[in-house]
């Protein structure tokens, strides 16, 4: 299950991290302990990989409160070493985003996850999932239309 799971998780905290690759490694690993010493817990409500994404959430906005990060990620340096070109340019987008539209956004077009297992991971109803990829959607447009992307 690691071996399946572990680039996926790996990539959605490199998402809401802005690229900090230690840090998405740190918090991989912590959700993968959970899952495995919660186990016992997964009764095949949803599918496994939902259940993993909701504790990887879960982990991730421990971590923010444990930080008590009162403005989220957008003071946070991107991480410059790792990201060129385009890739940095959609990494300072999803740093303009709200947590909660970066996470839907993340989920959605990044992870390729539906609407209603977004509602399941994050705890938020589907319409309130909706409105956070809407208007992330439309932010994250803007600001790459702003910096040079005109074909979006």
């Amino acid at each position: 299950l690691v071996k399946k799971y572990q680039s996926p998780v790996r990539r959605f905290f490199l998402h809401q991290t802005l690229g900090d690759e230690e840090l998405s490694d740190d918090l991989a690993q912590e959700t993968f302990l959970k899952a495995y010493t919660h186990l016992s817990s997964f009764k095949n409500l949803s599918n496994f990989s939902t259940w993993l994404y909701r504790i990887a959430y879960n982990v991730f906005y421990d971590y923010i409160r444990s930080k008590k990060e009162t403005s989220g990620l957008e003071d946070w340096e991107i991480d410059a070493s790792y990201q060129v070109g385009e890739q940095m340019d959609i990494y300072r987008g999803l740093s303009r985003l709200k947590e909660a539209e970066r996470t839907c956004i993340t989920l959605f077009f990044m992870e390729d996850l539906p609407i209603e297992k977004i509602a399941i991971v994050t705890g938020m109803p589907a319409g309130t999932v909706k409105s956070h990829l809407s208007r992330g959607k439309e932010k994250l447009s803007n600001f790459l239309k702003q910096n040079g992307y005109d074909g979006i």
